[in-house]
C-alpha cells in the first residue's frame, strides 16, 4: 500500500508540474533516491511516465488513455459547453466549470472570453476552495456541518490580501451564499481579479459542480456582479434543464 500511495503521489507531483528532473521528485515529496529510483522506473516502463530527450520526466501515453476513459463528469461538460460558449461571448469574460474534490475546486469545463486580457486558466486545474467565488458556492451545496470539517481539516492559505482564511468567518460566506444563490470573490486567489459564482447542482453522489464568470478588476464597476449575474443565472438554469441528474444528458 505504501508503494501504491507513492507511485500515485508521483504521477500527481508529474500532472502538476508538466516535466521535472529525478530530483525534483526526490525533494519534492521527500522520497528516498533508491525507492523513487525504482518506482519511477516501473511507472515508465508501464507508460505512466515518460522520459523526455532532456532526461525530465512527463506524463506518459497511459495516463492519457487512462483518463480518456473517465466519463464522470463528461456528459455535464458536453451539455454545458455550447451554454457556457454563448455566455462568454454575451458578457464577454471567462466563464468556468467546476465540481468539487474535497477542499479543492477542480475545473472541467472553460469557455474563454476573447478579450485579449483575461482570466489565464485550464481544464484539470485545482484551486482552494476557500479563495474562489466558485469554491465557496460549491461548499454551500455540502451540509453545512460538512462543509466547516473540511475548512478545520486543514490549513487555509492566504494567497493575496484579501484572502479569508478564518474558518468561522468563511462559513458566515458560504452560508450567505447558500441564502442568496451566488458568491462572488474580490481577488481572494489572484489580486486584480474579479468572480461571481452560482450553484449548478448536488447529484447525492458526489458530483457538486458551480458556474462563474471571471473578469479582470479593471472592467468592472461598482455595480458587479449586476451586470452579469442574470445571464450567469440563466446560463445555469439552461444547463439544469438539460441534465438529468439521475439518468445523465436527456
Amino acid at each position: 500500500m505504501k508503494s501504491a500511495d507513492r507511485a500515485l503521489a508521483i504521477i500527481e507531483f508529474v500532472a502538476d508540474h508538466g516535466s521535472v528532473r529525478f530530483q525534483d521528485i526526490v525533494t519534492g515529496l521527500a522520497l528516498a533516491r533508491s525507492s523513487a529510483h525504482g518506482l519511477v522506473k516501473t511507472l515508465v516502463s508501464s507508460g505512466w511516465l515518460q522520459q523526455n530527450p532532456d532526461r525530465a520526466y512527463s506524463l506518459g501515453l497511459r495516463a492519457w488513455q487512462v483518463g480518456q476513459k473517465y466519463t464522470g463528469h463528461r456528459a455535464l461538460a458536453d451539455v454545458a459547453r455550447g451554454p457556457m460558449d454563448r455566455l462568454a461571448a454575451t458578457v464577454g469574460e471567462t466563464v468556468q466549470l467546476a465540481r468539487l474534490d474535497g477542499i479543492e475546486n477542480v475545473y472541467i469545463a472553460i469557455s474563454e472570453s476573447a478579450n485579449p486580457f483575461r482570466l489565464a486558466s485550464s481544464v484539470g486545474m485545482r484551486l482552494h476552495s476557500h479563495a474562489t467565488a466558485l469554491g465557496k458556492v460549491l461548499l454551500s451545496q455540502l451540509e453545512p456541518e460538512e462543509a466547516h470539517r473540511r475548512l478545520t481539516s486543514v490549513v487555509l492559505p492566504r494567497f493575496t490580501d484579501t484572502t479569508v482564511d478564518d474558518p468561522a468567518a468563511l462559513m458566515a460566506e458560504i452560508d450567505r451564499a447558500r441564502d442568496r444563490g451566488y458568491s462572488t470573490d474580490e481577488g481572494e486567489y489572484l489580486a486584480g481579479t474579479r468572480c461571481v459564482a452560482v450553484p449548478l447542482f448536488n447529484d447525492g453522489m458526489g458530483l457538486i459542480t458551480a458556474l462563474s464568470v471571471t473578469a479582470p478588476a479593471v472592467r468592472t464597476g461598482p455595480d458587479w456582479p449586476a451586470p452579469v449575474l442574470d445571464a450567469l443565472l440563466a446560463t445555469a438554469a439552461v444547463i439544469r434543464n438539460g441534465v438529468s441528474l439521475g439518468d445523465g444528458p436527456r
